[in-house]
């Protein structure tokens, strides 16, 4: 460290231990303490863009369902429950009377979706939105309104699957966010039996913190293998794509599950096409009982996604948040998916006895037929401890504001607003590399939401194999994020940390301007060159550059 530094070696090594977001809020400690009107923090994935139209839509459906509610019961702050009969003819001529207010164009283009494309009965679907908006009843069905999960699911179909879905239904689960996804998948497969304390599973990585932590909690402790995105381009650049090597080992009929994030946080990029493939035939040949998970919420940053669910749709469970793409993390929006025809009921029906009497027992409260109840119901179930399951379901606002969500991307026929996205990405991305100083090619698989940064193959690659062992030998490897709070006042998350190269930062391209990304790869670049100064200060010699 420098010498003004407020971090010694000894507290670095502590420190590094540290899951990177609980890691990041004692960097901003440090820069808060100091210079806390330069903070520029590019260490949390917050979008600092909101999709507008979904949202004029909302609460313009707002208005209108608020009238239907006075129109039933108008007395002082006290209205009633919207009726269904006529409703899809008044909000008809709402939207006649307002033709001018921000979100009538989606909002009547959306219900014209769902009779057309959905073929739902119009009272029914406007009912549907304008009762869930006001949020006046408990959700039923439990795990989604029936119109909202069409429309979502035609969404899924389209951003996770490329327009080319699989044959066969989907159903979904409609939850507060990517988050409570994970935990009520995890919980689900544990209670469930089809995964025990010390089972095998397998982890793609670099892969967001949360997936190495939960496994290994007293509640599952996993035996995790690592699948290691560890391939490199001819010029030993980082791909972040498996090897084939890495694939063989889901071939193994040992691990019976496989946690993938697809396109990969911290790397941002999707899984090649080819890889996938092979996923599927491995399980199909090697592992046909093995179940996947795989989240995809960054799926519609990169052209042409394709996610597991599409090739390989009865072993996997999809998991999608909204957050990122619209800009709503506040929202708590996320929905898991799983393929009617699936392995995991397969698997429930070939448990041992005494386990499906167990089983059986937790669930009688719910269903006659405990054992017929596919794995799906009995997450929803989970969800709410089971006995509460009658007031499971995430709220009827949020699956309003989710299917409107959706219908702005189906109904958005040039895809703008997507294109513009990726645009400001792509955008972030080149300024942060114009500050570092560095060209890095196109990658047509990269999601751009983020950048993970492996200094010491910068260091080999720029200054030679000594300067990279000095920096290895002489600091440890979050070191570089310390200096770069303390001297410029930026935020990055350690690389390490997600089980990337240990000498990566990982850099969020959501939350900041073009110019502050400039500045942020300035930082870096000028903390890179602090550590050459010290490596020739200690006797080394800067590499020479090869001569044409």
């Amino acid at each position: 460290m420098s010498e003004d530094a407020h971090i010694g070696r000894d507290e670095e090594r502590l420190l590094e231990h540290l899951s990177p977001f609980e890691l990041k809020s004692r960097l901003i400690e440090l820069v808060v303490d100091r210079h806390a009107d330069l903070l520029l923090n590019a260490g949390r994935g917050n979008p600092n863009w909101v999709a507008t139209t979904p949202r004029d839509a909302f609460f313009l459906l707002g208005r209108f369902a608020m009238d239907e509610s006075r129109r039933v019961w108008d007395e002082t702050g006290i209205g009633g429950m919207p009726e269904r009969a006529g409703i899809a003819a008044r909000l008809d001529a709402f939207l006649d009377r307002n033709p001018d207010e921000l979100g009538n164009e989606l909002l009547r283009h959306g219900i014209v979706y769902g009779l057309t494309r959905e073929g739902l009965d119009p009272d029914a679907w406007v009912h549907e939105l304008v009762d869930g908006i006001i949020g006046d009843n408990y959700p039923d069905p439990d795990r989604m309104l029936p119109g909202v999960e069409r429309v979502v699911n035609d969404y899924l179909m389209k951003e996770l699957c490329g327009g080319d879905p699989p044959e066969g239904e989907f159903d979904l689960f409609a939850v507060e966010g990517g988050t409570a996804a994970m935990c009520y998948i995890f919980e689900t497969l544990a209670a469930n039996r089809l995964l025990e304390p010390g089972d095998r599973i397998a982890l793609g990585v670099p892969v967001f913190t949360p997936y190495l932590e939960i496994p290994e909690l007293p509640r599952y402790t996993f035996d995790v293998v690592m699948l290691h995105a560890s391939e490199v381009d001819d010029d030993g650049l980082n791909m972040w794509q498996y090897p084939e090597e890495e694939l063989q080992k889901l071939a193994d009929p040992s691990i019976r599950a496989f946690f993938l994030v697809n396109p990969s946080n911290p790397p941002s990029v999707m899984v090649r096409p080819s890889t996938l493939e092979r996923i599927a035939e491995i399980i199909r040949d090697h592992n046909p009982n093995l179940i996947v998970i795989t989240d995809d919420v960054y799926g519609t940053f990169v052209p042409g996604f394709r996610s597991l669910m599409a090739v390989a749709p009865r072993n996997t469970i999809g998991v999608y948040s909204f957050s990122k793409y619209f800009g709503c993390t506040g929202w708590r929006l996320g929905v898991v998916a799983m393929h009617r025809e699936n392995v995991f009921d397969k698997l429930l029906a070939g448990l041992p006895d005494a386990a499906k009497a167990e089983l059986a027992t937790r669930y009688q409260s719910i269903t006659l037929e405990p054992e017929k109840l596919p794995l799906i119901a009995r997450m929803v179930a989970d969800s709410r401890h089971v006995a509460l399951n009658h007031t499971a379901g995430l709220s009827l606002p949020q699956q309003v504001q989710m299917a409107l969500f959706s219908l702005a991307a189906l109904l958005d026929g040039d895809d703008a607003y997507q294109a513009r996205i990726r645009e400001i990405l792509r955008e972030r991305f080149a300024r942060l590399c114009e500050g570092m100083g560095v060209t890095l090619p196109d990658d047509p698989l990269r999601a751009g939401y983020y950048a993970e940064l492996d200094i010491l193959l910068w260091a080999d690659e720029t200054h030679g194999p000594d300067f990279a062992r000095f920096l290895g030998d002489n600091y440890q490897p979050i070191d570089m994020v310390f200096r770069l709070a303390e001297q410029e006042s930026v935020v990055l998350l350690h690389g390490g940390g997600f089980r990337g190269p240990e000498w990566s930062v990982r850099v969020s391209l959501a939350n900041l301007t073009e110019d502050d990304y400039l500045r942020v790869g300035q930082a870096i670049a000028r903390v890179a060159h602090q550590y050459v100064a010290e490596f020739e200060a200690a006797g080394g010699a800067r590499r020479l550059p090869v001569a044409d």
